[in-house]
């Protein structure tokens, strides 16, 4: 019986990545709908992070290492990593939950099932949360979408892999908090995070607010900031996420009458036209 579920599951896997139509039958039915936009579950591995997670062979388990395998179609190969029984599947299934979580949205959900080394079959449902790329459910991302999603996923990840609330805020629709609740509880930014780890040259960069550093540090919030070393006392950075300095140098101000957010940032203040995002994803604490 397994067998034949599993048969079933591959098509629709495939379908995806080649472009089903919105209806698609690998989208299930609305699960309910999310409390609260904010992203309580951001406490992603860091090793998930890394792309090649999809792919054993080329998994790097101690490090955000980035490299051309992604999800910006789920083809074969990508399906073959997320049924890996062994733990390199685990990571590759935590990473797909993430992307899902921030590509769809609460009434989109995607479905798969797998089985272990024991025999034992698991039925899957990662429902989606933010809606950043909800197209992604029936044509494969773009660059935009993949700029997004990257930025999701390096601001949700965690050092310590711990859940930290906190509020994503960015130019487009999906978190576009303005008059939101959150602008006046979540006061704190943190800092911004952006780059495509799905591009020709995959990378991810993240800037700080140099004052709440410490107030971050202490939410258990080190990936923008870096973390600090307890034996060298050296700057640490999350994986492949790479340090640049203050967002008041790598990005353009926060915009206060489109939700608090920065609308865009770049990795060379000197040459802003050919290294500028225009996804980048503003992150505060309370």
């Amino acid at each position: 019986m397994a067998r034949n579920t599993m048969a079933g599951l591959i098509p629709l896997i495939v379908l995806a990545g080649t472009g089903c139509g919105e209806d698609g039958e690998w989208l299930e039915a609305p699960l309910g709908e999310a409390q609260s936009a904010l992203e309580a579950g951001n406490a992603l591995n860091p090793n998930a992070l890394n792309p090649n997670a999809l792919n054993p062979n080329a998994l790097n388990p101690n490090a955000l290492a980035v490299g051309a395998l992604s999800l910006i179609a789920l083809g074969p190969q990508a399906l073959t990593a997320i049924l890996d029984p062994g733990p390199d599947g685990a990571l590759s299934r935590e990473h797909l939950r993430y992307v899902v979580e921030c590509a769809l949205e609460s009434s989109q959900s995607f479905r798969f099932g797998w089985i272990d080394a024991s025999g034992v079959y698991h039925d899957e449902i990662y429902t989606g949360v933010l809606g950043l790329v909800r197209s992604w459910a029936w044509v494969p991302l773009d660059g935009n979408g993949q700029r997004w999603i990257s930025a999701c996923l390096a601001a949700r990840t965690n050092y310590y892999r711990v859940p930290v609330v906190l509020s994503s805020r960015g130019p487009t629709k999906a978190i576009n908090k303005q008059n939101s609740p959150e602008l006046s509880t979540f006061t704190r930014e943190e800092g911004a995070f952006w780059g495509n780890i799905y591009g020709s040259s995959p990378a991810l960069y993240a800037c700080h607010v140099p004052e709440n550093d410490a107030s971050s540090r202490a939410a258990l919030r080190d990936c923008a900031a870096g973390h600090i070393d307890e034996t060298t006392g050296s700057i640490q950075p999350c994986g492949a996420i790479q340090l640049l300095g203050p967002c008041d140098t790598y990005c353009d101000p926060i915009a206060p009458k489109n939700g608090i957010y920065h609308p865009s940032c770049f990795t060379d203040p000197a040459n802003r036209s050919a290294t500028t995002s225009l996804q980048p994803i503003t992150v505060f604490l309370e």
